[in-house]
C-alpha cells in the first residue's frame, strides 16, 4: 500500500473567535469527498495493526482522500466532530498539535509498513 501524496494544511483563527471559526477554516480544506478522521482524546484507541487495517479498508473501498483532523488547544468544535466518519485516540491524554502530527507521520508510516509486509512493526 502506497500514501501520499500527502498535504499539511495548518489553519489559524486569525481573530480569535473560537472554535466553531477554527471548524468552517478546517471545513473550507477539507477535500471533496475526503472521508475525515478527527484525533481527538474521546476517540477510539486502536493498534497500529487495527489503525493500518481501516486505512486498508478506506483504500479497498475506493476512498481516494483522507482528512486527519488535529484541534487547536480547544479541541475540535462539535459540530466538525460529528461529521467525522471516524475518531481516534491517541490516549486519554492531551497532547499538543504539533507533537500529534509527528505521531500521525508515525502511524501512517507504520501503517504503510504492516500492510507492505514490511518487518518494521514487530507484532
Amino acid at each position: 500500500m502506497g500514501l501520499g501524496p500527502a498535504d499539511v494544511i495548518e489553519v489559524e483563527d486569525k481573530k480569535n473567535i473560537g472554535m466553531r471559526a477554527e471548524a468552517d477554516l478546517l471545513d473550507r480544506a477539507i477535500p471533496n469527498g475526503a472521508k475525515i478522521i478527527t484525533l481527538d482524546e474521546r476517540g477510539k484507541l486502536l493498534t497500529s495493526p487495527e489503525f493500518a487495517k481501516c486505512l486498508a479498508n478506506f483504500r479497498d473501498q475506493g476512498q481516494g482522500h483522507l482528512a486527519f483532523i488535529i484541534g487547536g488547544a480547544d479541541g475540535i468544535d462539535p459540530s466538525l466532530r460529528a461529521r467525522a466518519d471516524m475518531s481516534i485516540s491517541f490516549g486519554s491524554m492531551v497532547w499538543p498539535h504539533m507533537l500529534v502530527r509527528v505521531m500521525l507521520s508515525e502511524q501512517l508510516y507504520r501503517a504503510a509498513s504492516i500492510l507492505a509486509g514490511s518487518p518494521y512493526h514487530r507484532a
